[in-house]
């Protein structure tokens, strides 16, 4: 019978033998298994071991007692040997956290200069070897280089840009001043320069180390989370930025005291986003201690400098100043002035000096009754007005973006009015009597009432339905005007021809494509009007306007831009969200009523045409023939025309319009198609109709500085406008963005 080798078995088996042989001396009382082995074993004197187990040694080198003295120099040789790393054959640079460890040899830079596509910001002077002989290691300067993770992603344009934001702050491109404007147009990406600029700041300089410690980001309510989510998003959990978009005066306090206290190398939170608004009610804390960097988006914000958020923020304790804005040029040159003002103080003179030497015959040249001494005059003080700010200002056009965007097609349609509201029009023209104050040179606050009274009239005679039942001035007796049994509880798109012809643009767009829209309008009763409209034809919204949170603005342009949502439209209050918003959900917008600033209606316009549109986009700007809007266009061409002469240095820039016709608000044109058609002497039209290209020997150049071509039924290319013509379009301006490069014909 084969018995188990266990070593348990064994000693079991032994104990038995032993047993047996003393059964017949004296019973003892029985013993557990264990104590069993151990008595057996003990008997025997053998005990098994396992040939896999090493016997314990005993221990016979113990220490002899010493004194304290030889303790302590004993402790202090184990603690002076050098710190290695315990890799085996271990040789990597120790980096930045090595346990407090400096750096043997010389300085480097924090980023490779020579590695392939490196953004290199600074190079040190070239030394000869003399020289590198005589200078002290630890102290020369050293490359700085945009760390890899953002410079691969910088297109060259923006390269470029990082580079002079680089050399304005460190007061390499102006000694002595350390400010700039960042005026590229909308969609160039400003906000990931900046970004760059910051982080570059945040972590090296020549003389390695950081340049600035901390720096504040000043933005509109609306883009304070969404400058959060950008760092997050280029920076990837590098830097913990401190968003403060809401909370109690005493929580916001407590946070701003928390970051202006940080000091060190390596600031926990070392960026600030916060709005406008509630840097002006904090000012106290902030101005309490120094900022490295400030960078101020939407700057234009800042075109006053009697405001109290242009004196809060000066008064902050920094140097470096980045002011962002698409449109430093909205309404005159004095705004223009206080921007450059608030970045480099001083480099224009006092303001009174500044209108006098340039903005009075800057203005004077380029009215379009400018003697030829007047205009010389205006065009010498411009060049010089350039090439001064040019120092401290970077400005690209939207053209860059030909190679990376989808085309863009911006209409101007100009809209007849209904009959309704043209009665209403003249009605109001006989009693306001608004033409007879502005001869007289009284600019009241009932004119301006006339003018917003009459805007929204061109939008929908809805909205100045109160106004008739209350027969306020301008509008007694105008309630028999309207339909028997009218009421406002539901809209009515044939009493208004815009509001027919958005009508007919939505419902074509909606049947024969999925392509999103976004409305804009600069009065929220005209949004109540388009959510009427949308419940009506039962088209899936979203609104956007002031009375929204800012956490909750976040979320909805999040869930319209993405493909799975069922939004057809979004609306858009041009106020409350026209600035910095991204809509690339939608292809299409329509900017239902034109503002006085062209800088408004440009930033609303160019929510859709941005970085990660994949479609073709379509821009509508929809205007009443004949009416105070077309005068209003008109303006916008004006300002728009200044802008394009002194930043973008564009040179032969038509004078449209003189101050004399600008003024000829209050009158009601029924007899043209465009009133701005007429006064801009079209030569692009024969015999009154509109042709595409220009006849042989005429002038190709853009009649309106911007648009392509004029058009009516036959030369529209866009099939939804084409189906919407007949309700009440008239006549339309065509503007193709890049069409060249993409081969439209």
């Amino acid at each position: 019978q084969r018995r188990s080798l266990a070593p348990s078995q064994l000693a079991k088996r032994k104990a038995g033998d032993e047993e047996e042989e003393e059964e017949e001396e004296d019973w003892h009382p029985p013993t557990s298994r264990k104590r069993q082995k151990a008595v057996s074993e003990t008997e025997s004197g053998e005990c098994y071991r396992s040939p896999f187990r090493k016997p314990l040694a005993q221990l016979t080198n113990r220490p002899h007692c010493l004194d304290s003295s030889q303790h302590e120099a004993f402790i202090r040789s184990i603690l002076s040997k050098p710190f290695k790393v315990p890799i085996p054959n271990y040789k990597g640079p120790l980096g930045l956290r090595a346990l407090g460890i400096k750096r043997a040899g010389p300085r480097s830079p924090l980023h490779d200069p020579f590695e392939e596509g490196a953004l290199v910001l600074y190079e040190p002077p070239v030394l000869s070897a003399h020289d590198q002989l005589k200078i002290d290691k630890e102290k020369a300067p050293v490359h700085v280089v945009v760390d890899p993770v953002l410079s691969r992603v910088l297109r060259p344009h923006q390269r470029e840009g990082v580079k002079f934001l680089w050399d304005c702050v460190t007061s390499r491109r102006i000694p002595g001043s350390h400010g700039c404007i960042m005026a590229d147009e909308m969609g160039l990406g400003k906000t990931l320069q900046c970004i760059t600029l910051m982080w570059t700041l945040l972590r090296q300089s020549p003389d390695c180390k950081p340049e600035i410690e901390k720096a504040v980001v000043v933005s509109p309510s609306s883009l304070v989370r969404n400058w959060y989510n950008e760092v997050e998003k280029w920076l990837g959990g590098r830097i913990q930025p401190l968003a403060i978009d809401g909370g109690s005066k005493e929580e916001i306090d407590r946070k701003l005291v928390g970051f202006m206290n940080q000091r060190g190398l390596r600031v926990p939170s070392p960026i600030l986003i916060i709005s406008y608004e509630t840097f002006r009610l904090h000012a106290e804390v902030l101005q309490k201690g120094s900022v490295g960097l400030v960078i101020c988006d939407e700057g234009h914000r800042l075109k006053n400098s009697e405001n109290q958020t242009y004196q809060a923020l000066n008064s902050l304790n920094t140097p470096r100043r980045v002011l962002i804005s698409g449109t430093p040029i909205q309404n005159d040159l004095l705004e223009y002035f206080s921007l450059v003002h608030f970045v480099n103080s001083g480099i224009l003179g006092t303001a009174q000096e500044f209108k006098r030497h340039f903005e009075m015959p800057i203005l004077k040249g380029r009215d379009a009754d400018a003697s030829e001494a007047e205009r010389h005059k205006g065009e010498e003080r411009l060049k010089e007005l350039i090439s001064i700010v040019n120092r401290c200002l970077i400005r690209r056009t939207s053209d860059i973006l030909s190679k990376y965007l989808p085309v863009k097609i911006e209409q101007v349609v100009c809209c007849r009015l209904t009959p309704l509201q043209a009665e209403l029009y003249k009605n109001f023209l006989k009693q306001a009597k608004p033409v007879e104050e502005l001869k007289e040179g009284k600019i009241s606050v009932s004119s301006l009432s006339s003018i917003t009274s009459l805007k929204k009239l061109c939008n929908h005679p809805a909205l100045i339905h109160n106004k008739c039942v209350e027969e306020e001035e301008g509008f007694m007796g105008a309630l028999d005007l309207f339909p028997a049994g009218y009421s406002t509880k539901s809209v009515e798109p044939q009493l208004s021809g815009k509001m027919l012809v958005l009508d007919y643009i939505l419902a074509v767009t909606k049947s024969t494509s999925n392509d999103k829209v976004v409305l804009v309008s600069n009065y929220t009763q005209t949004l109540d009007l388009f959510e009427k409209l949308c419940r009506s034809r039962r088209y899936l919204y979203v609104r956007l306007d002031g009375t929204m949170s800012i956490k909750k603005r976040a979320k909805i342009v999040e869930r319209f831009n993405s493909p799975s949502s069922p939004e057809f439209i979004f609306m858009l209050s041009s106020k409350a969200g026209g600035c910095g918003l991204n809509l690339i959900g939608a292809n299409r917008l329509v900017m239902f009523d034109p503002d006085w600033n062209p800088a408004n209606d440009e930033q609303a316009m160019a929510r859709v045409w941005r970085d990660g549109q994949k479609k073709m986009c379509y821009i509508y700007r929809l205007l009443s023939t004949g009416t105070i809007e077309e005068k209003i266009f008109q303006r916008q061409t004006h300002k728009k025309a200044l802008s394009s002469c002194v930043v973008d240095e564009e040179q032969d820039v038509e004078r449209h319009f003189s101050l004399g016709e600008l003024k000829e608000l209050f009158t009601l044109n029924e007899t043209t198609t465009s009133d701005t058609h007429d006064k801009i002497k079209c030569r692009r039209c024969v015999n009154g109709h509109q042709v595409r290209p220009p006849p042989e020997g005429t002038d190709c150049t853009s009649d309106l500085s911007q648009w392509n071509h004029c058009a009516d039924k036959q030369g529209l290319q866009d099939s939804v406008l084409k189906a919407a013509w007949d309700a009440a379009v008239t006549f339309t301006f065509h503007h193709h963005s890049h069409e060249e490069q993409r081969g439209i014909p």
